[in-house]
């Protein structure tokens, strides 16, 4: 299964769907895996937040430091893939769909690389993602 960032954030930052998420995580279990690519967007999104004042310095220390436990210990695992294919599926996922959906380039290259993966699921919280994650023939994950 892939995870868009979107869909992992409220695990790391303090979210309206924060608690419903961390409680389907626990059920879960296992492994989910994240591209070094998602990482940086999860980061960012620590590191956005922190900007904006929306949590403390501490918080966002936190945050950051609970997201590598999570890869350290193996409840997310990072995962390479080829850039370029990943590159080349969000090039022909965004001519097809992207006209029809709005959907952002960020949010392509995410499905691509689930995709690229061969992961056959896809969890996200973006309305106009799940849409492109269903055509490029991902099945929706819903909590």
């Amino acid at each position: 299964m892939y995870c868009d960032p979107s869909a992992l954030i409220p695990l790391y930052l303090h979210q309206p769907r924060s608690r419903e998420l961390v409680a389907w995580r626990a059920r879960l279990g296992g492994s989910l895996p994240i591209t070094h690519h998602g990482r940086a967007e999860v980061v960012n999104a620590i590191s956005l937040a922190r900007f904006r004042a929306e949590i403390a310095a501490d918080k966002a220390t936190e945050a950051w430091a609970l997201l590598d436990h999570d890869i350290a210990e193996g409840h997310l695992h990072l995962v390479s893939l080829a850039w370029r294919a990943a590159l080349n599926e969000a090039v022909a996922l965004s001519q097809a769909h992207s006209p029809r959906f709005g959907t952002r380039a960020a949010d392509v290259l995410h499905v691509a690389c689930a995709v690229e993966l061969k992961l056959k699921h896809f969890l996200t919280f973006d309305d106009r993602q799940r849409k492109l994650a269903a055509a490029a023939g991902l099945k929706l994950v819903r909590i």
